[in-house]
């Protein structure tokens, strides 16, 4: 029994080839945008970014449906993350606006990419503690989404980052600060993908499908964007919940 146990450690302490794999190529998209940025092909650059998010989320379900959860595979992926979710939309948002800042513009670009930094060790060390339903602090994944959804819906509209530079230095910063708030947003883990759902659901999911092939910037970009606002509405619906409960109880 013990030998058992200990094979199966050893099992599990070694790498498995397909969730890397999906991690490896979620890396290559995320260094695939660095390039474009620095080249000037921000549209490539914010495509490649959302294409990271997909394989991202792909890696982890591959690893539980093949039971191919491993430690070095999560801290491969936390180091693909950081690459493709904090270093590359920095980047890109850099060469596409904020160069022209100078010393404001790669600092902006920094605080970005320390947040997502710190956001992730955060996820890290909170692991088997943390509420599932929720994360604290804006995923690194989605908050990508934003910056380089901006970058491609401007693009898109052939309007440069110089005119935007200032739009483009808040959102870099505000986008950052929340990632290490502790603002909770919905991780959606709770929801029940197996089981059955109302045919209205179904329709929905083909609508918002529709909506991002007709216009996939401005749609994903709205998405996202959404999404990092709804955490700030309800934390200030929280706040004022809890204080009108206070407020009866003094009464």
């Amino acid at each position: 029994m013990n030998e058992q146990i200990d094979s199966e450690k050893k099992r599990r302490r070694g790498i498995y080839l397909l969730p890397n794999l999906f991690t490896t190529a979620a890396l290559f998209a995320g260094f695939y945008a660095i390039i474009n940025g620095m080249n000037g092909h921000f549209e490539n650059a914010a495509i490649a970014i959302f294409i990271a998010m997909v394989l991202d989320g792909l890696d982890g379900r591959v690893a539980r449906m093949t039971n191919t959860q491993s430690d070095f595979g999560e801290q491969y992926d936390s180091l693909a993350d950081l690459i493709s979710f904090g270093l590359a939309p920095a980047l890109v948002m850099y060469e596409w606006a904020l160069a022209d800042m100078g010393k404001l513009g790669w600092l902006a670009a920094f605080i970005y990419t320390a947040t997502a930094a710190l956001r992730l060790a955060r996820f890290n060390a909170q692991i088997g503690n943390a509420d599932k339903r929720y994360f604290t602090g804006l995923p690194s994944p989605s908050a990508a989404a934003v910056v380089a959804g901006m970058v491609w819906v401007a693009t898109d509209y052939q309007i440069s980052g110089a005119q935007l530079v200032w739009y483009a230095f808040a959102l870099t910063i505000t986008i950052g600060l929340l990632m290490v708030s502790n603002i909770r947003y919905r991780s959606f883990k709770d929801l029940d993908l197996k089981g059955k759902v109302p045919f209205v659901a179904i329709i929905i999911v083909v609508l918002v499908y529709v909506l991002i092939t007709i216009d996939p910037p401005q749609v994903l970009f709205s998405i996202f964007a959404a999404y990092a606002i709804s955490g700030l509405v309800g934390t200030l619906l929280l706040i004022r919940k809890i204080r009108r409960e206070r407020s009866k109880n003094g009464q």
